[in-house]
């Protein structure tokens, strides 16, 4: 036995390939025979009256690779015979026979469903319904939006809008992905619907203006009813309600949710409860929402639930429904070259990206950059990949502060920020990205410490030199924008040259979180700040503000004191 170990040994050391060969069709074999005892036909369920050979019989021969992908298959099912889906989607397994028929029924579904993949094929997680015009200005799926010009997907779609509660997923131009309760457009060609998707190639995502729709299989009627509409507060009676909010119904078992449901049903973002009177509408000048009553005024019981609040005939409780207001979503590039270079300056966290996002939806027109970063890109942000000298968008996001920098624009938009609250920011960013976070270990590590080192002074630089060498210079404050949205944002959207309606910027304000605020459920457990750091930081807080009051403005918000 050893000489034949030993010849055997010699001859593979001559011919290598031979032995590797044969070492490769060996472990292939073994790989076969463990992947067919794991996998083969179907397990047995307890109780079930069907065994493991199930209804193909008894002495079932082995089939190869079929039979692998039989076993793949039923690896898929739990006990009871029912295919496992997410929660939010209906078990839809069929028999068969009414497979069989559903294939013949051939016409435009069958040619679309050919370009699914095999594995929403498999799931039936979305039916498809077909392609349909889309418009800019009237979108045919009126409520939640968003963009990923690099990773779309169909299943990424269909999961965003049901985990929302929405009925109907449409994708378009290969890289949109819309939400919506109502289809509200006519029927295209399924030939206009030929992009395909930025995130896998296999599957199409509409086209130019064109949706390719899915119907969601909600595991729950109710999974769409109320659950994310979110509370505005309680608001006085408008004079003119039939003008203010067109749609209105009587509801004698009136409850929160059955009026978010009607005014959802009838498309319109806003949900307005006054008793036994359930109205819908916009905001607009005739109800602008900015004047907040106090919320017992309000508090008088549903009369179909209980513990919830229903309004008054004198004083409405409000809720922003699932529909999104689509008379601020149209944007585009600027019809003729811009005369002047408008920069958006802020020091890196102040909110330069979400003041990007307002600007575009209460003008219209893109936003440039003085960089390119591609994730902004691929989130909607079309105007980053421009060169910031091109004159197509309305202004220029930048965070350079030298002198010859500054001096090439015209005028702009200075956009400050508390520095304790932009230096953990543009921290988070820098090591988890636009709206992810650092990890604990940076913080307690010895980049925050050389990260404030570094960043601090920039902060005071940074406006300091704006004021001095800007053109045309408004100051913004971070602070001041968040808590009142409307009034700082018509002063921007003046500096711009541009007139935005009234009703315009009223949309804004229920759109104004966008895709880019961070979720807040991660906030630190500790103030990351030492005392060194807090005295450095005041001290730059004091020169600022004191530039800014020299200068005839208002200073620093109050709250950067005390700290």
């Amino acid at each position: 036995m050893a000489k034949l170990l030993l010849k055997l040994q010699r001859y593979f050391r001559r011919k290598p390939v031979r032995f590797f060969t044969l070492l490769a069709l060996y472990l292939a074999a073994g790989s076969l025979v463990f992947l067919h005892s794991g996998f083969a036909g179907e397990p047995t369920v307890p109780g079930s009256p069907r065994g493991a050979a199930g209804a193909d019989g008894p002495g079932l021969p082995y089939l190869g690779v079929m039979q692998l992908s039989r076993g793949f298959k039923a690896a898929a099912t739990v006990p009871g015979g029912t295919r496992r889906h997410g929660p939010w989607f209906k078990s839809t397994a069929k028999e068969p026979s009414e497979r069989g028929k559903a294939r013949e029924s051939g016409g435009s579904r069958s040619r679309a469903l050919r370009g699914r993949s095999g594995r929403e094929k498999e799931e039936d997680r979305a039916r498809y319904i077909g392609c349909y015009v889309d418009n800019t200005r009237r979108r045919t799926l009126r409520g939640m939006s968003f963009f990923d010009y690099k990773k779309m997907t169909v299943f990424r779609c269909q999961d965003n809008c049901a985990e929302r509660g929405y009925l109907y997923a449409g994708l378009e131009f290969g890289a949109e992905c819309y939400c919506g309760h109502k289809i509200q457009a006519a029927n295209a060609s399924e030939s206009e619907c030929n992009m395909e998707c930025k995130g896998e190639r296999s599957n199409t995502c509409g086209g130019i203006n064109r949706l390719s729709i899915y119907r969601l299989e909600l595991a729950q009627e109710s999974a769409r009813r109320y659950g994310s509409a979110i509370f505005r507060g309680c608001f006085r009676r408008p004079d003119n309600v039939s003008i203010a909010l067109p749609a209105s119904q009587l509801m004698l078992n009136m409850s929160v949710d059955k009026c978010v449901d009607f005014c959802t049903e009838k498309e319109y973002p806003l949900s307005a409860l006054a008793g036994t009177s359930c109205h819908c509408g916009f905001p607009t000048t005739l109800f602008p929402l900015h004047e907040r009553e106090d919320e017992q005024l309000c508090a008088q019981k549903c009369p179909g639930e209980e513990f919830e609040s229903c309004g008054t005939a004198e004083f409405l409780l409000v809720y922003q429904t699932q529909v999104q207001d689509n008379r601020c979503m149209d944007r585009r590039f600027l019809p003729t070259r811009a005369k002047q270079l408008v920069a958006l300056a802020s020091f890196p966290g102040a909110g330069n990206t979400w003041a990007r996002h307002l600007i575009e939806l209460a003008t219209g027109f893109y936003t440039g950059s003085y960089y390119f970063d591609g994730s902004l890109y691929n989130k909607g942000f079309k105007g980053e990949r421009d060169h910031w000298r091109s004159g197509r968008t309305i202004c220029i996001k930048t965070h350079e502060s030298g002198q010859k920098e500054i001096e090439s624009f015209d005028s702009a938009i200075l956009l400050i920020r508390n520095p304790y609250k932009a230096l953990m920011a543009e921290f988070n960013r820098k090591y988890g990205g636009h709206i992810g976070f650092a990890a604990h270990a940076h913080w307690k590590g010895k980049e925050w410490p050389e990260f404030v080192a570094n960043y601090a002074p920039w902060w005071a630089t940074h406006t300091l030199d704006w004021l001095r060498y800007g053109k045309k210079v408004l100051v913004v404050h971070f602070e001041d924008l968040k808590r009142d949205l409307f009034v700082q944002l018509q002063r921007m959207v003046g500096l711009l040259g541009i007139t935005a309606c009234e009703d315009r910027l009223l949309c804004v304000e229920g759109q104004k979180d966008g895709n880019f605020k961070r979720s807040g459920l991660r906030k630190l457990e500790y103030d990351p700040y030492t005392p060194e750091m807090r005295k450095m930081i005041s001290g730059y807080i004091k020169t600022v503000d004191t530039a800014l009051k020299l200068r005839n403005l208002s200073g620093v918000p109050d709250d950067y004191y005390p700290r």
